[in-house]
């Protein structure tokens, strides 16, 4: 961006974080919409204002995203996911419907290998939206997201249950990861890290 003589290019930083600040107050103007049922003027002034007061009141720390979208990988990413959504709702619904049964359930720690705020958003999300699994605490220092699930028995099935979260995962940074992301999965899975 360059200035006209005698004037000032505003700071990059600047204008990205009012792009990020008008992108985020336009989705909550749609949120807004959609909870009131309908697109009025009145629901579109009501969510600037209720879009003003979130994002200056509650601001967000900056997310930032260095990744690409790769159609390919995002493609195995919503697949998998959906399949996998369909496949622990019959479970969960096969336990719940077996009488007497009491499945024991687990807590599990799972250390991401990419351990970026975004990366533990997206995957903690994920994971949470399967059946049968929920997010319980994430710790960022640490990148390591505690897991709770349902019908687990014995160490073979704990460790399958950490290697099912690592694997979504990997297909979320191999989906949107940047070039520097996917070289911290790759090198990790090399060595082996637990």
């Amino acid at each position: 961006m360059t200035a006209e003589p005698g004037k000032v290019a505003p700071p990059r930083g600047r204008v990205k974080r009012w792009r990020d600040q008008l992108i985020a107050s336009g989705w909550l103007v749609l949120v807004w919409n959609l909870l009131w049922g309908e697109f009025s003027w009145g629901n579109l002034l009501g969510g600037l204002l209720v879009a003003a007061v979130v994002l200056v009141f509650f601001p967000l720390p900056p997310v930032t995203f260095a990744g690409r979208v790769r159609p390919g990988p995002l493609l195995v990413l919503v697949l998998r996911t959906a399949g996998e959504l369909v496949t622990a709702s019959f479970r969960v619904a096969g336990l719940a419907l077996r009488p007497g049964y009491r499945p024991h359930s687990a807590i599990v720690a799972v250390r991401l290998r990419v351990p970026s705020d975004l990366n533990l958003a997206l995957t903690a999300e994920a994971v949470s939206l399967v059946p049968g699994t929920l997010i319980l605490e994430v710790d960022r220092e640490a990148g390591t997201l505690y897991v709770h699930v349902l019908d687990t028995h014995g160490r073979r099935e704990l460790a399958a249950n950490r290697e099912r979260v690592r694997a979504v995962e990997s297909r979320i940074v191999r989906a949107i990861g940047s070039a520097a992301e996917l070289r911290q999965l790759d090198q990790s899975v090399e060595r082996g890290t637990r």
